[in-house]
């Protein structure tokens, strides 16, 4: 945390720079008001990097595209209906909004959009007081309505006005409470909290795509085990991702397993740090971290208990995997990310055969081919799912994986494994067989692919005579 004066400074500098400085002379020479708003001052204090420069104004959009459109090399009004205005002034992505005053009627899924007259008026409508924060330019004057100062010193987060208000205006600030919990490490007002609760089923209100791209940007903070906890505890997950909270088992005095809503997000936790540690990533991964949220998901449903006090959960990788589809899709996520995180649910169990006895080098082929383009992630969510305390357990998993990661290494080497195919191709088959195309041709092909896995490159002369006999063969 920054000292007021040393943020003050900052902005300073930062009102100083080309886009700041000529927005803020140009909506003074039309006579309307301009302001700094929400995040970038709230990041000044909190001494973050600052990327988004977000400005506020009485101008109505109309004006402020007019006024902005000298400025910059680029305009676009894709929020225009909600005030906003975007634009490209000195090589930096700026929006201008219209001061707010929005709510919603508690019956549709999107906000009425009302224009306010004041910066006050329009700061005391946002989300939480420390983001209810502006500086006025080009006077540089610092604007706190809610003491947001305060609750930045303090590391609260809390509501300009009473929770149920804001919460009422729109329920998905819920969800954000979680987010800004994670990303900035402050604990929630006592008050927001109670609220949140009381008011969780007001979420069902926000459209399935507003709510997922909050629980993205939850899951693409630095730690987002804070913030899912308070999902899952104030009831929104309950709502918005029941197969969370389903994680929390109970466990009888006869039969004992591990806490699976613990180690969840335990396997969260690690695999962030593997995506970190490995690399191979721009910026966090969406996909990554889905899939350990999700991974055990499928253990409710197939929970069993055993003789002996032993709890089963057999299958819960492949009903996981439904599981997330249907959730994902509910969700409105795209559809390469939902495939991606069904595939690594349905596979993340596969490894663990492994350290139990040695894979020939055909098994290994088919754990690549399984994969496909989701194997670095595969080998995150498998080394992060090894939560167990005994550390000699743990060792021996972590070398069989490092030897199954080499062993994978070095048939890629030798055979380009990522690109496993058929000593012949589709066209090739045909013609020695002397078929037109149709089913026969996908069966030749299928049965082509598993001797290349099992052998490795046949070579085209070897792949004809293993072809030939197949064919030959099939009728007997």
């Amino acid at each position: 945390m920054q000292s007021v004066a040393t943020a003050l400074t900052r902005l300073g500098d930062l009102a100083a720079t080309p886009p700041v400085s000529a927005l803020a002379n140009a909506f003074a020479a039309a006579g309307h008001e301009l302001a700094l708003v929400g995040g970038p001052v709230r990041d000044a204090f909190l001494d973050r990097p600052i990327n988004d420069l977000d400005f506020t104004t009485d101008a109505t959009p109309e004006q402020i595209l007019e006024i902005v459109k000298p400025l910059s090399d680029a305009q676009w009004d894709i929020g225009r209906a909600f005030g906003t205005i975007g634009a490209r002034v000195a090589g930096e992505t700026v929006e201008v909004t219209t001061y707010r005053a929005d709510s919603y009627d508690g019956q549709s899924r999107k906000p009425e959009v009302v224009f306010g007259k004041s910066l006050e008026d329009d700061l005391l409508r946002r989300d939480f007081t420390v983001n209810a924060l502006a500086l006025r330019l080009p006077g540089l004057t610092l604007v706190d309505p809610a003491n947001g100062i305060d609750d930045l010193l303090a590391g609260v987060l809390r509501t300009p006005i009473s929770p149920e208000v804001s919460f009422g205006d729109d329920p998905l600030r819920m969800m954000r409470a979680a987010r800004f919990t994670a990303q900035l490490g402050f604990r929630l007002d006592v008050d927001t909290a109670v609220a949140m609760e009381a008011m969780a089923d007001s979420i069902r209100n926000i459209s399935a795509e507003r709510v997922c791209e909050e629980l993205s940007k939850l899951l693409r903070s630095d730690s987002p085990h804070v913030g899912l906890e308070l999902l899952v505890e104030s009831g929104l997950f309950d709502r918005v991702l029941p197969e969370v909270p389903a994680l929390r088992l109970e466990v009888d005095e006869h039969h004992h397993h591990k806490d699976v809503y613990q180690h969840t997000l335990t396997v969260l936790d690690q695999a962030i740090g593997y995506e970190r540690s490995r690399g191979g990533f721009d910026g966090p991964d969406l996909i990554v971290r889905l899939a350990a949220l999700l991974h055990d998901i499928g253990k409710p449903a197939t929970r069993k208990l055993e003789p002996g006090g032993v709890v089963s959960f057999y299958h819960h990788d492949l009903v996981g995997s439904k599981l997330a589809k249907k959730r994902l899709r509910a969700l409105r996520f795209d559809n390469d990310t939902i495939a991606a995180v069904a595939k690594l649910i349905e596979l993340h169990l596969r490894f663990f055969g492994y350290s139990e006895g040695a894979w020939t080098d055909s098994a290994v082929r088919r754990y690549v081919r399984d994969a496909g383009d989701q194997l670095e992630r595969l080998h995150i969510l498998t080394r992060a799912d090894v939560t167990t305390r005994n550390r000699r357990k743990a060792d021996r998993l972590g070398f069989a994986y490092d030897d199954l990661e080499h062993r994978i290494r070095v048939l890629a080497e030798q055979e380009e494994m990522a690109a496993v195919r058929p000593d012949l191709d589709g066209q090739e088959i045909m013609a020695i067989l002397g078929v037109r195309p149709g089913r026969e041709v996908g069966e030749a092909y299928r049965y082509l692919l598993e001797q290349r896995l099992d052998d490795g490159p046949l070579g085209e002369e070897e792949a004809t005579r293993r072809l030939r006999a197949w064919w030959d063969g099939r009728g007997e």
